[in-house]
């Protein structure tokens, strides 16, 4: 499935239908007086947040978007049908923001959320509202008012509970592939990928969301390579795992370099949770892994993990609970 996390759409709520100006006519009646009955209303938009959707891309194809005009009222003080709402899905963690995309409308957190973005226009009155004392005969009716009408961005934050970080070719697609279902593309040169991958863990029959985000480089939080783009996919994410090939020649300048970058795109990414997975680890002799990992530990007081998305088994030390 091809991914799309920023989309401009139009949506037009419907009309509010017009009053009608009926008069009551039966044999024998001579004055009947007035029965218009009230338009009803349009129908509203409304987005709804839907778990099983990590993508806007059904957006692509259609951005404009009308609900249903309210019907006009009729004769014997009869209410015109309401229009229909019409429903947009979209992923959890799509948040709504006006034209100019700065100005946060809403934002989906949770699965089933509903949020009314354009109202539906109210029903004329029929001429039956205008009776009075003095007029017994009104021939006044109101139409109905317009629908709201603008134009929205819908972005999309991944909502993940662990993001995987690093360097251009870690390895942290094969990663989310040795520990989920997930099938992203893998192949050994930098920027493989090239969109945010989803995955499910199950630990402790628990599950577990981790997302992919694409390799970040030196100037990414100024939007340089994928940039910010895509470091805002991993804003909401609990805690991050972060992926660094072993056989780097300087391993501080490459964590240092990603850990820069998040912290320059947001002081709060460095508050998060993190385990450090040195990969790669059947490239090298047991000997030289400790002493790399000694060294590593003497710069940095982290939670480090070992292992080689190859070798299955070593999979298992990292313990995502």
């Amino acid at each position: 499935m091809k991914f799309l996390d920023q989309v401009k759409i139009f949506i037009k709520a419907g009309d509010g239908g017009s009053g009608s100006p009926s008069f009551r006519r039966e044999k024998f009646v001579e004055f009947g007086g007035p029965d218009g009955g009230d338009g009803g209303r349009g129908g509203s938009i409304i987005l709804k947040s839907e778990r099983n959707l990590n993508t806007l891309i059904d957006f692509r194809y259609q951005q404009h978007f009308k609900s249903e005009r309210g019907g006009d009222g009729k004769g014997k003080n009869q209410t015109g049908r309401g229009g229909k709402n019409l429903y947009l899905k979209v992923p959890v963690g799509t948040q709504v923001f006006e034209e100019d995309n700065k100005t946060l409308i809403f934002d989906f957190k949770k699965e089933s959320e509903e949020f009314v973005v354009a109202v539906g226009g109210r029903g004329g009155f029929g001429n039956t509202r205008f009776k009075s004392s003095t007029n017994r005969a009104p021939k006044k009716f109101t139409k109905g008012t317009k629908g709201e009408e603008f134009w929205v961005w819908l972005q999309l934050k991944t909502i993940a509970d662990i993001g995987i970080v690093g360097l251009p070719n870690a390895g942290k697609s094969s990663l989310l592939a040795a520990i989920t279902s997930a099938n992203p593309k893998i192949a050994n040169y930098k920027f493989t990928t090239l969109n945010p991958n989803l995955g499910v863990a199950i630990y402790d029959d628990k599950e577990i969301t981790l997302a992919d985000i694409p390799g970040i480089i030196e100037g990414a939080h100024k939007g340089v390579g994928l940039g910010i783009k895509f470091l805002k996919h991993i804003e909401r994410c609990k805690s991050l795992v972060h992926v660094i090939d072993i056989t780097e020649e300087d391993l501080k300048k490459s964590y240092s370099q990603v850990r820069k970058e998040l912290k320059s795109y947001s002081k709060d990414m460095l508050k998060k949770d993190e385990i450090v997975v040195l990969n790669k680890i059947d490239l090298l002799e047991d000997e030289e892994i400790k002493k790399i990992k000694k060294d590593f530990l003497k710069r940095h007081r982290v939670n480090l993990i070992t292992l080689s998305t190859l070798n299955k088994k070593s999979i298992s030390k990292l313990n995502l609970n």
